[in-house]
């Protein structure tokens, strides 16, 4: 039992530190599903638990900014604006391309694309497209200097990570940046795009998740991953903020084609 529970925190680590870098998480969960594994009923309503630990996390670290956004949300209703009312209601455009595409399509990507060799592929065509776009973006806007066409095009790009091994986070910050937003502002922006898309899938699966019944070792196997999860998120966010700030997601290219080649490798050989 000792092992499991270390690879429930090994699961969770993984999770809460790829949720926010640009490396993709499912690809990551899928690897330790095959690789590694773990003794729950079912892997996919698994990850959605570790996806609301990474939730929770994003919440508490962006507490401030969620809150000013959702009071002016509110507050556009009464005529109130501000530069958050402008944001609260481009977040959501840019929400709905990705909650779309899921609502109808889940069922369809989680059966075609959940495969180590789609992880691969996709590790490393975004891989390239964070090389390309550092070399090209211009770098110079501000999210109060965009306007709906950017955030729904940034949104069609969320869309997207719904197939394995893209990244969300990665692929909303290339499409920051090829905006022209400073890199800063699409990190910020890609981290507060995530909430209400990872909110509406845990809250579409949780119900399934509770009523799917877990015994008492697998309720503790989550519950580790789980906070394990959430930790790693917020030191994830934190440093990640700061290092891709100041010098870009070149080197997070690098290790997604060395991870895709490892698991090219491993399939050839298994």
């Amino acid at each position: 039992m000792i092992f499991i529970y270390l690879k429930s925190i090994i699961f969770g680590v993984i999770q809460g530190a790829t949720e926010f870098l640009p490396v993709s998480s499912s690809g990551h969960l899928i690897i330790l599903h095959k690789y590694l594994g773990l003794p729950v009923q079912n892997e996919v309503m698994f990850d959605v638990l570790l996806h609301l630990a990474t939730l929770i996390a994003v919440i508490v670290f962006f507490w401030d900014d969620i809150k000013k956004i959702v009071i002016a949300w509110f507050k556009s209703f009464f005529g109130y604006r501000s530069d958050y009312t402008k944001l609260s209601w481009f977040i959501l455009l840019a929400t709905m391309p990705a909650a779309l595409v899921g609502f109808f399509f889940e069922n369809l990507i989680e059966n075609v694309f959940r495969s180590v060799l789609v992880v691969a592929f996709m590790l490393v065509l975004v891989g390239v497209f964070f090389i390309v776009v550092e070399k090209i973006a211009k770098k110079e806007k501000t999210l109060n200097q965009l306007n709906a066409k950017n955030f729904l095009f940034i949104g069609i790009a969320q869309a997207l990570a719904l197939i394995p091994g893209t990244s969300r986070s990665g692929i909303t910050i290339i499409a920051g940046l090829f905006t022209k937003l400073k890199r800063e502002e699409a990190i910020r922006i890609s981290f507060l795009m995530s909430i209400p898309i990872i909110a509406g899938a845990s809250l579409l699966n949780l119900g399934a998740l509770l009523s799917s019944g877990v015994d008492k070792n697998e309720l503790i196997v989550m519950t580790i991953s789980f906070a394990s999860a959430f930790f790693s998120a917020i030191l994830a966010i934190k440093y990640f903020l700061k290092f891709a700030t100041k010098h870009g997601l070149v080197v997070f290219a690098y290790y997604r084609f060395l991870l895709a080649l490892l698991i090219v490798l491993t399939y050839l050989l298994a």
